[in-house]
């Protein structure tokens, strides 16, 4: 990384010794970059944001005011070992934010992919892995351990309980408190949360209608109540083994730590 243009740096910027700017980065007044940072080119931090720890930022990310990235995790356990945040490209982090590296506990880093939104008050606890085109509204909380693939929406107001996982285009509504996994393309909503539904929205920008079809039939016969749901997404691989759809759902499905929140006859419309 290049020395950045002095221009583009307040003069009431803290940045400590051995952090490294990218090209094009701009840094706002009373920002503090701690000296294991690493922030690429073409980033922008307004004014008052803080970034310490051994925190990587990519390229073309926007971080706004008063956002907190890479202090010590919220964590009891966490005992002063060497632990990382990394955050990939075109993210928005918006005021207040506050994410946190891993511990040795969990993967020892934070993960966040590209071009995700975190809205104000959003928190990301440690070891947490957010993919790819996530939205997580404001004050939306996970706790640590959660796992989020790509096109996941989380409503404002919404705690995710530790170690829960949400799969690809699933939506969290706002207001929700979410202990339990989701599949993917679902939604949940209340509180607890249960699964209401597909998420369509998603679904009709991702594929085709053949393909919404198929993958809203499939859940219905495993959400059908017929047999243990496990035992209805094993049947399935087993009649279906090479298509995309059946083995990330299923196996999801068969991979949960902490269960599925489904109420018979939900998918029946």
């Amino acid at each position: 990384m290049a020395n950045p243009d002095k221009k583009m740096i307040a003069a009431t910027a803290i940045i400590k010794e051995g952090a490294k700017i990218g090209e094009n980065v701009e840094i706002g007044d009373f920002c503090v970059i701690g000296e294991n940072v690493e922030i690429g080119d073409g980033s922008k931090l307004y004014n008052n944001v803080t970034i310490i720890g051994n925190t990587k930022l990519g390229q073309n990310n926007t971080i706004f005011p008063y956002a907190v990235l890479g202090t010590i995790p919220q964590d009891l356990k966490y005992d002063g070992e060497e632990v990382e945040l990394i955050i990939g490209d075109k993210n928005l982090i918006r005021e207040h934010c506050m994410i946190n590296p891993g511990t040795k506990g969990g993967l020892s880093k934070t993960i966040i992919g590209n071009e995700n939104l975190l809205m104000a008050f959003v928190h990301v606890a440690h070891d947490c892995i957010i993919k790819n085109h996530c939205i997580l509204a404001n004050n939306a909380t996970l706790g640590g351990h959660v796992e989020m693939g790509d096109y996941v929406n989380i409503g404002g107001m919404t705690p995710v309980h530790q170690f829960v996982h949400i799969g690809d285009g699933a939506m969290i509504a706002g207001g929700s408190a979410l202990t339990q996994d989701i599949p993917p393309f679902c939604m949940a909503e209340g509180n607890r949360a249960v699964i209401r539904g597909l998420n369509k929205h998603r679904m009709r920008k991702l594929f085709s209608r053949e393909d919404i079809d198929f993958i809203s039939k499939l859940y219905k016969r495993i959400f059908s109540g017929s047999a243990p749901m496990r035992e209805l997404v094993q049947k399935e691989l087993d009649e279906n083994p090479q298509n995309q759809y059946v083995s990330k759902i299923c196996n999801f499905i068969l991979q949960s730590q902490r269960g599925i929140p489904i109420k018979k006859g939900v998918l029946d419309e």
